[in-house]
């Protein structure tokens, strides 16, 4: 049986909040659980950025979004939940792959990126929410 501490969790009204809110949350859960690997921090860092940044751009449009993400932190697995009020995701996660090396592209990289460094991403339409989840075995 995993032991899991107490959820982590950084609502944010986008905006005036933006990713380095992420960032700042991320950091001081860091603090907080100092036996989090620099590996595992590396990796949820990208992909929590990666996941917040897709919502506060795609999902709010011209209205703004407000999001909740949460991490659990267990000791041998970290869960991790994005949940927003903002438009469907139009994108089927387990479809994302990254460009071909000789494209110059900007964009279509995140979800891709996000596969490569947390287990299982997954992505689903509520009433009026989406919810992203995933997890992540720790290192």
């Amino acid at each position: 049986m995993t032991a899991v501490a107490p959820a982590h969790v950084l609502d944010l009204a986008c905006p005036p909040d933006d990713v380095n809110a992420v960032h700042a949350f991320l950091a001081s859960v860091w603090d907080r659980e100092p036996s989090v690997s620099v590996e595992d921090r590396m990796a949820l860092e990208l992909a929590l950025i990666e996941l917040a940044s897709n919502v506060i751009e795609h999902a709010g449009g011209d209205h703004g979004v407000t999001c909740s993400l949460r991490l659990d932190i267990g000791s041998d697995v970290i869960d991790v939940a994005l949940l927003d009020d903002g438009s469907p995701a139009v994108v089927d996660p387990s479809t994302a792959h990254l460009p071909d090396a000789d494209a110059l592209a900007e964009s279509g990289r995140g979800l891709a990126l996000v596969q490569m460094v947390l287990e299982d991403l997954r992505y689903e339409r509520l009433d009026t929410a989406n919810r992203w989840t995933a997890h992540r075995g720790r290192h």
